[in-house]
């Protein structure tokens, strides 16, 4: 849902919809007034710089219409403070042509909310609570605005639009509370949500397993919370552990010794000695039961694993406390896509990073090309028994490649909640 709130300066547009932003995370996108934006950013005065004003609007709108859109295709409430018919309507007070030609030539092109909310009050408690801001920036004399009031409902109008009518003459927790209704926004205390404990990450090489993390990581934690199950987040990925082998080996080398688990695969590292697979698994037990998950906290486990009974083994070492309490989410892509983005994403000088390393095309072939994965898990989701524990799965294909906020949100918000069904019912 897209909605402006509107009305005469100094009505609390902008203190309301702070307060609704603070409050409601998650759930709205609040966006702040785009003409004093834009006036702010070049350093325009309002009413003197009309002509560079215009043509500043005319720049950033795009961008702020992409935004609006971007937000709903997340499922966000956006609330707008002002709009374009807004400054029309001042530009109609002020008699300036030059953007009222330009505003009704795009007037069909640009994006409108759903509906309009204005708060209303007497000209006179405007500019009391002009006064009372003191900000000589937005001050709009008492002569404006009837002018500019009479345009934009005449406007409303000859359009046909929604607008609801808020007194904002009265005490500021009915104005919140008639807003709240309004947008239909309902409070969550955050400790009230409900998220895993511990999330098992699995995949092949390069599935896009560190990508989904990143967007997680990337979103406002109330919003992750109630929409995905995850709280703050703690990563353990054996990657870390593995490369931190390579490197010792790399120190054995330098004294004139063996190297004990890996060999050097033009500049990088294969894995010698079987044994180190199963090393990592409780290797990541470590990592995980120091500290344990604190309340609110979703402990994410990454790791890949190949071969006839890889992930079976490799699940059966896990702690007793992870089993019992976590969930698995599978990202599959064939092994042609794995290979691909292995290697599209190296980044030489960063070849130690999490989302910049490559694996080797010999250790690909020889290790990823086949994992048990899809004979252990039967269907796209369902319970695995491990050890005596019910653990949920859910399997997720990851062809093509997610790239913007919204392809992940499309295809892991979903997911995430059936993982999350099953969890609570495992």
């Amino acid at each position: 849902m897209y909605v402006a709130v509107e009305g005469l300066p100094a009505l609390g547009k902008s203190e309301v919809l702070a307060l609704l932003r603070l409050y409601f995370p998650g759930q709205i996108m609040v966006l702040s007034e785009l003409v004093k934006d834009v006036a702010e950013k070049e350093g325009l005065d309002l009413f003197r710089d009309r002509h560079r004003l215009t043509k500043a609007l005319l720049e950033a709108l795009p961008e702020r219409q992409s935004l609006v859109r971007r937000a709903l295709s997340q499922g966000l409430t956006v609330v707008e403070e002002s709009h374009l018919g807004v400054h029309a309507a001042y530009s109609a007070a002020l008699d300036d042509q030059d953007f009222l030609t330009l505003f009704h030539a795009l007037e069909e092109e640009i994006l409108w909310p759903e509906f309009f909310v204005r708060l209303e009050a007497p000209l006179e408690v405007s500019a009391l609570r002009q006064e009372a801001r003191g900000d000589p920036r937005y001050a709009v004399p008492k002569e404006i605005l009837p002018r500019m009031a009479g345009w934009l409902s005449a406007w409303h109008a000859r359009r046909g639009d929604l607008v609801e009518v808020v007194n904002a003459d009265q005490s500021p927790e009915k104005v919140v509370a008639t807003l709240i209704e309004l947008l239909g926004l309902r409070y969550n205390p955050y400790s009230k949500a409900q998220v895993f404990p511990y999330l098992l990450l699995l995949g092949r090489p390069a599935s896009g397993k560190s990508e989904l993390i990143q967007f997680l990581t990337q979103m406002p934690l109330f919003e992750r919370a109630f929409a995905y199950h995850i709280g703050a987040i703690r990563v353990v990925d054996d990657f870390v552990f593995l490369w931190q082998k390579f490197l010792e080996d790399d120190l054995w080398e330098e004294m004139g010794r063996a190297r004990l688990h890996s060999r050097r695969v033009g500049e990088n590292y294969a894995v010698e000695n079987p044994g180190l697979w199963n090393f990592l698994i409780l290797r990541v037990n470590q990592e995980v039961m120091s500290p344990p998950p604190k309340p609110g906290e979703t402990v994410i486990i990454e790791f890949s694993r190949g071969g006839s009974s890889a992930y079976q083994e490799a699940l059966s070492l896990l702690a007793p406390t992870v089993l019992e309490q976590g969930a698995i989410l599978y990202l599959h892509v064939s092994y042609e896509e794995s290979v691909r983005r292995n290697f599209a994403r190296y980044d030489r000088n960063r070849r130690g990073g999490i989302l910049t390393h490559s694996v080797p095309e010999e250790e690909m072939l020889q290790t990823y090309r086949t994992d048990d994965w899809l004979s252990l898990a039967s269907g796209d989701s369902g319970y695995l028994d491990i050890c005596s524990f019910r653990v949920p799965y859910v399997t997720v294909n990851n062809e093509p490649e997610p790239k913007s906020f919204a392809d992940f949100s499309r295809r892991f918000k979903p997911a995430l909640e059936e993982l999350y069904q099953l969890w609570k019912n495992r």
